[in-house]
């Protein structure tokens, strides 16, 4: 599903150079030492994250992703010899993955896939996944995941996982486990942080965006129109719903922290016809410029990867000149890009 488009942009308008020792491989040693661009209607303004409470105020609801990363990447070879790497992308059922898969020499159905002692049958594919059974070795994915599984890095992030990714790809606030990638805007976030912002009289909230490895998916082609967003599932509860109303009867903003809770929150109005309401369903809502936003009013998020729909859905919240300048900015001024890099806050909605 892709909403209103500018149909004069293309792919490459979404392009910028961008030095390869501006890509963090690396978390800074604080959560909260990041630097913050903050994207105003005339200019961009550098702060740090630490900043960030200051530029909310009472009544505002700020609106985080619960999400938890887990241990999805798997290494192991089929029984009849060649090594096997699985990339788990949705949990079907206790016993069931659907994956992405590197082998050797092809996977056909029936191939056993040995990891960790445990045997998984591959079953067949839906689209660019496989999907694998479990038959023998462990009693649920889960526990396979817990027991063997890695950390599944970016692939920008040219290392292995080490022992503190498991925490620091995390959120402090992640619960509910079922992403492969983490929603990395809330990385900023310790317990001080969300203290402080607490303390300013806002409100936070919570949805789940199970986030897939196809929010690292290139754009093929130059022909916006013609890209088909991945599927990720999403949950908006009763109480965030409530809790939106409530902000908006005190004036206050609804706040999205990451591209992830915008897609949830916006995915979750278009569904009711423009008025949100509780739901757990799948979402591939691709926003390029030219989208009309019903929920959210203002968006803290990292840097995205050039032709991103990432960064596209920036463009469409702030104005496809204005971010596209911002990341030039911010390249010149040395801000670390993505993952484990900076932020970016724009405090109101925002167009060329």
């Amino acid at each position: 599903m892709m909403q209103a488009m500018n149909s004069k942009l293309r792919c490459s308008d979404f392009d910028y150079v961008l030095p390869p020792d501006l890509i963090a491989q690396e978390p800074l040693e604080r959560r909260d030492a990041s630097r913050m661009l903050c994207v105003n209607r005339c200019q961009s303004i550098d702060g740090r994250i630490t900043d960030f409470p200051s530029q909310l105020q009472d009544g505002d609801l700020l609106v985080l992703n619960d999400t938890k990363v887990i241990a999805a990447r798997l290494h192991g070879h089929k029984l009849s010899g060649g090594a096997v790497q699985l990339l788990v992308e949705r949990l079907i059922d206790p016993l069931t993955v659907l994956a992405h898969a590197r082998a050797s020499h092809g996977l056909r159905p029936g191939v056993l896939v040995c990891i960790g002692g445990a045997r998984l049958a591959m079953e067949g594919r839906e689209g660019d996944l496989f999907r694998f059974r479990l038959v023998s070795g462990a009693t649920d994915f889960e526990t396979l995941l817990a027991r063997v599984g890695e950390v599944p890095l970016p692939p920008y992030i040219h290392r292995r996982p080490e022992a503190r990714d498991t925490e620091r790809y995390q959120t402090v606030y992640a619960c509910t486990p079922g992403a492969v990638a983490a929603p990395t805007a809330g990385l900023h976030f310790d317990r001080a942080l969300l203290k402080r912002v607490k303390d300013r009289g806002v409100t936070l909230g919570y949805v789940t965006l199970h986030v897939g490895a196809g929010t690292f998916q290139p754009v093929r082609g130059d022909a916006i129109e013609r890209h088909r967003m991945h599927a990720e599932w999403f949950d908006v509860s009763t109480e965030l719903v409530s809790q939106v109303k409530n902000a908006r009867e005190r004036g206050g903003r609804i706040i999205a922290v990451g591209t992830t809770v915008v897609r949830a929150l916006e995915s979750a109005a278009i569904n009711c016809d423009g008025l949100l309401r509780a739901q757990d369903a799948e979402t591939r809502l691709f926003i390029v410029p030219g989208f009309h936003f019903r929920v959210v009013d203002a968006l803290l998020t990292n840097f995205h990867l050039p032709k991103s729909t990432l960064l596209m859905l920036v463009s469409a919240f702030a104005g496809h000149r204005r971010v596209m300048t911002a990341y030039q900015y911010a390249v010149e001024h040395g801000y670390r890009f993505f993952s484990y890099g900076d932020a970016m806050w724009i405090p109101e909605r925002l167009s060329d």
